[in-house]
């Protein structure tokens, strides 16, 4: 009878410390939300391409993110292994060369053992990386770590880069929490302020689910945090600044009352957000990006379903997220429901999709690819097809960057601009 209630009570004592530990950071000034950057170059040509970012056919891969660096070229960063949450997972990266318009061989950034070097405690896995270009030029790299447990028992770690991407400092951990340092998660790039202070959206997984967004130093000290959303079902926020101290944060809906993306609101540069309420578009507990466009109005690109994940749509938004307008399917089922196609029909399909999205400057031949991509997509029920997790990025000449998940097996980079985005005739 001990035993019985003394799990109970300890669980109890470690929720109400919780609780009280996440009731926020003492006040912090947070400044203005820096200015957003005025396109360099105004394209009149219409333009989109596709390419794969990464280039190993064997790993799972998953949780890109995409940032535009200077002179034109790109750096993305996603995580690799034999499947997500094995000890072998590696952060890994790519740098697109705009002057070829390809994308280079993949580079292991970090590992788990490299990382738990770093921070001198047993890691068992890692994921969701997250790479981005700060106002100064230098570039930033966070990503999820675990020591015990599952993703609640996650901590983020940063490495910094003031090479663009050459070399790293050794990774750190953030201390987000008294409470074990445990159960922050990041996922969507972060927000910069004027006075080079870094706003990254994170989550959390243990005692529900929530957001909240971190105020880091310009050196990546941890200043404050702020919570987005109460509660239990929402995830993964992705934020938008739409002037010097207003933003939006999309949210991943994480429930079962209603399957819509969530939305919260601040007016004072992230220190307080309005109640999550859910918006117009359908959610299947799926990440969404979001990015802002030179008019105030989003871009935003998302698995627009009540389940699954076999469709990734592009919206447009007024900034107020009150008159949602579809602009196309960016990657889709051949299936319209989304049912598995018989593998008679398949290499038809797969070989289109993969010409489409710049398979063709691999080495290995196109039949490698098919043999590789059937074992991984098919089964006796047919051949199934999933495009996830989106990360938006604009660069400093205006060109829209999107990465995703492609069926697991690459991340695939889209690029297009105003002039694309123009032809596509808004339709409800």
């Amino acid at each position: 009878m001990i035993k019985i209630r003394a799990v109970p009570a300890l669980l109890i004592v470690a929720a109400v410390v919780f609780a009280v530990a996440w009731q926020g950071a003492p006040p912090h000034k947070l400044a203005d939300f820096a200015p957003a950057i005025t396109p360099s170059v105004t394209a009149a040509t219409p333009q989109i391409t596709a390419h794969f970012a990464s280039s190993d056919m064997e790993d799972f891969v998953h949780s890109a993110s995409i940032t535009g660096l200077p002179g034109g070229d790109l750096m993305a960063a996603w995580f690799a292994g034999t499947r997500e949450g094995a000890a072998d997972v590696q952060i890994r990266a790519a740098r697109f060369d705009a002057a070829s318009g390809q994308w280079s061989a993949e580079r292991v950034l970090a590992s788990r053992d490299s990382t738990q070097r770093a921070v001198g405690k047993h890691i068992r896995k890692l994921g969701n990386p997250v790479i981005s270009l700060a106002p100064d030029d230098r570039l930033w790299l966070f990503y999820v770590s675990v020591s015990i447990g599952g993703w609640a028992g996650s901590a983020v770690n940063a490495m910094v880069s003031d090479d663009l991407g050459e070399t790293w400092s050794a990774p750190r951990q953030l201390v987000t929490s008294p409470f074990l340092n445990i159960s922050t998660l990041v996922r969507a790039a972060p927000v910069f302020h004027a006075d080079g202070s870094i706003g990254l959206p994170v989550y959390h997984e243990f005692l529900g689910k929530f957001p909240e967004y971190l105020h880091l130093s310009a050196s990546g000290e941890v200043l404050g945090k702020y919570r987005i959303g109460k509660g239990r079902y929402s995830l993964q926020p992705t934020v938008v600044a739409l002037d010097e101290q207003r933003a939006v944060a999309l949210l991943r809906y994480a429930g079962d009352q209603h399957h819509r993306v969530l939305a919260s609101h601040t007016n004072d540069r992230g220190r307080t957000w309005s109640t999550p309420q859910p918006l117009e578009p359908s959610n299947p507990n799926s990440s969404l990006a979001a990015v802002a466009r030179p008019d105030g109005s989003l871009l935003v690109a998302m698995n627009d379903l009540e389940d699954g994940r076999f469709r990734l749509t592009l919206y447009a938004t007024d900034s107020q997220l009150e008159n949602w307008r579809t602009l196309g399917e960016l990657d889709e089922s051949p299936n319209p429901w989304g049912e598995p196609i018989p593998q008679a029909d398949f290499t038809a399909v797969i070989r289109e999709k993969f010409r489409a999205s710049g398979g063709t400057r691999f080495t290995e031949p196109e039949s490698l690819f098919l043999e590789r991509v059937t074992a991984r997509m098919c089964s006796t029920n047919g051949c199934d097809f999933d495009y996830e997790y989106p990360y938006f990025a604009r660069d400093r000449a205006g060109t829209y960057h999107l990465v995703y998940s492609w069926n697991d097996m690459f991340i695939k980079h889209l690029a297009f601009n105003e002039a694309w985005l123009a032809e596509r005739r808004p339709h409800d």
